[in-house]
């Protein structure tokens, strides 16, 4: 029984033809109309007493039409018999006949923290309809979605070429093709609480058309997408480990506040502003935007500390000695200190060539009398050229305490690198294609500097053009990487064998880089991810149809998918363009089995080699027979 407004709408739309075909409601074209406020349309919907009650509000004296909640029941309304949306409603709890996401009465809320997304990354899904699961409703789906993967194609990289491998060593170098969500999964059965440093540099979610990446997430998506990263992130860091982000001023505030919520609040360490620009853009609307943002926190704020950074030459020329001290040269600082003891403040002492000294006004002694006499007799104080000015102590370059300094919280580009630098250091490389948002190897060195050692375990999950893999290495760290994008076989991997071949750009030259190591790369065993490709590259509705049905005994469907209906009511539909129908065809498909999981590996269907079989139990370390237990 239809309710009113669908008696109501029905009863409009038969005064505009052009919206019928075939006695058919053409649903795509109205849901279009709507989307553009076309004027007739709109005129005529609100024109409707009930219509404009139900899907109106009035703000200062005017309606405001509820554009998405209309759409959202035009769309999923039961006698859009035609509609592909009949067969892709999700499972879950229902009042009267109707899914309660589509009921008037009751609303089930998701917000972005209680979901796991997926994520589509590729320019090809930008304003795809996400992958959702939610963590109570979907509790199984998770965790099929995040089950230990199948590793295929595996293969060792070194100064000798490629080889074949049979086994993963703890101390291999590792680059993963895959989506990033899965492969942290499948990592964390091996390298759980063992890094020591993620940097990450994901999407900035600017509304831009940043390489090949899908840098249009939605607001709310872009949050889930990250924060599902995030804590999986967090469960591979060490104890003494650290997270760094790269963003800019579009999303950084609230990826703080989400990453406060992942890490916790107290593990903050600093938001770094680096300078990755060193020109002003004259033709902006409002401010020249010269700096992004990189936020770093810690596993365990009590624990963590970064190295310091190397002095440098500048620094270390303010250090003189004007009177031949045997411990070489020093500099003249203070004896007072801003801070201490109520008797601090009231210190004086009276050195050997009678120069008394006691603390200006508001500030304490720095030094006890002990020590002050000890430095007194070992000519470590100095009174000036005359012997006459207010003394000071001899702070000696060769006894500073750690050799280095700490780290300010910005960075200039003369420091660490800027943007053109970081692009001339791919071009340089004269890789089979370009790369439009590298960062600069000396920005990686700095990271990779301050928050690990030799042989400490360094992630990136966004590994990009692998400026992180490519200074890792040089700086002997071990180092895994993450990227779904196909680039990965055209500047990535081609750019760490130029590396290991001992290439001389970027920090080479400062490092003394003669080459040598060697890395593991490894792919994701896709299932219904290579049927997406197809799906994708077909060009006419004769070809989609044909690949669906040679995809019908091969792809993994979603069970909730009417396949007969789909191919036969669907599909031929005149209704639907050709995008509109492989999109519901994607849709269709069951996206828990993109890659085929490690359980699966004996599965006669999936005829898996011995090798690649030897490699995932040495990945997993499990032996034959146990997989299934």
């Amino acid at each position: 029984m239809n309710t009113t407004i669908e008696n109501r709408l029905t009863t409009l739309f038969k005064s505009l033809p052009q919206y019928w075909e075939d006695n058919q409601l053409n649903k795509s074209k109205i849901i279009e109309e709507i989307l553009n406020y076309d004027g007739e349309l709109m005129k005529l919907l609100l024109s409707d007493d009930l219509i404009r009650t139900t899907y109106s509000i009035q703000i200062a004296g005017t309606a405001i039409f509820k554009q998405q909640e209309f759409i959202d029941y035009f769309r999923y309304k039961d006698y859009w018999d035609n509609s592909y949306t009949r067969y892709s409603n999700e499972i879950g709890l229902t009042s009267e006949g109707k899914y309660l996401k589509y009921n008037s009465d009751v609303v089930i809320d998701f917000p972005f923290k209680d979901t796991m997304l997926e994520g589509g990354m590729k320019k090809e899904e930008v304003g795809k309809n996400e992958v959702y699961y939610h963590t109570v409703l979907a509790k199984e789906e998770i965790d099929i979605m995040l089950s230990p993967k199948i590793l295929t194609n595996v293969k060792r990289y070194d100064e000798d070429g490629e080889h074949v491998v049979s086994k993963l060593e703890d101390t291999d170098n590792l680059i993963v093709k895959g989506n990033n969500l899965i492969a942290l999964y499948s990592l964390k059965e091996r390298y759980a609480g063992t890094v020591k440093l993620i940097y990450i540099d994901p999407p900035y979610n600017t509304g831009g058309d940043s390489f090949k990446y899908n840098d249009r997430f939605n607001h709310s998506t872009w949050l889930t997408f990250i924060k599902n990263r995030l804590e999986i992130a967090k469960d591979l860091l060490a104890n003494d480990g650290s997270i760094w982000i790269n963003i800019d001023d579009d999303e950084s505030h609230y990826l703080k506040v989400l990453a406060d919520e992942v890490f916790g609040r107290g593990n903050f360490i600093n938001n770094v502003v680096w300078e990755k620009k060193y020109t002003i853009a004259n033709d902006v609307k409002w401010m020249s935007d010269n700096h992004d943002h990189i936020l770093v926190y810690a596993k365990n704020k009590e624990i963590w500390r970064p190295n310091p950074l190397p002095r440098t030459q500048e620094m270390n020329s303010a250090y003189k000695n004007p009177d031949n001290h045997p411990k070489g040269p020093w500099k003249a600082t203070p004896l007072h200190a801003k801070s201490g003891s109520e008797s601090s403040a009231k210190f004086t002492y009276t050195f050997k060539n009678g120069v008394t000294f006691t603390p200006p006004a508001g500030t304490f002694s720095r030094f006890s009398k002990e020590t002050f006499k000890r430095m007194d007799e070992n000519n470590e104080i100095w009174f000036g050229k005359d012997g006459k000015a207010i003394p000071s102590r001899k702070t000696f370059l060769s006894e500073l305490k750690n050799q280095g300094t700490p780290a300010k919280t910005i960075w200039r580009f003369d420091e660490v690198g800027h943007n053109h630098e970081a692009r001339e250091e791919i071009k340089a490389l004269n890789l089979e294609e370009g790369f439009a948002t590298p960062k600069p190897e000396r920005l990686l060195q700095r990271i990779i500097h301050l928050s690990s050692n030799k042989g400490d375990i360094v992630l990136d999950f966004f590994m990009g053009s692998a400026t992180t893999q490519a200074v890792s290495l040089k700086m002997n760290r071990q180092f895994i990487g993450i990227e779904q994008m196909d680039y990965i076989n055209k500047v990535s991997i081609p750019r760490l064998k130029k590396v290991v071949n001992g290439e001389k750009g970027g920090i080479s030259k400062e490092v003394v880089w003669q080459g040598g190591g060697s890395f593991v790369y490894a792919e994701l065993l896709e299932s219904n991810k290579t049927f997406i490709r197809e799906i994708n590259k077909v060009l006419t509705e004769e070809a989609l149809l044909n690949v669906v049905n040679k995809l019908e005994d091969k792809a993994f469907f979603n069970y909730k998918v009417e396949l007969d209906k789909l191919l036969n009511e669907v599909l031929p539909s005149k209704e639907l363009s050709l995008e509109e129908k492989k999109k519901i065809v994607l849709e269709s498909l069951d996206h828990n089995q993109n890659y085929v999981a490690f359980s699966e590996i004996d599965d006669t269907l999936y005829a898996i080699s011995n090798e690649t079989k030897a490699v995932n139990y040495s990945f997993y370390s499990k032996k034959i027979g146990d997989v299934n237990e």
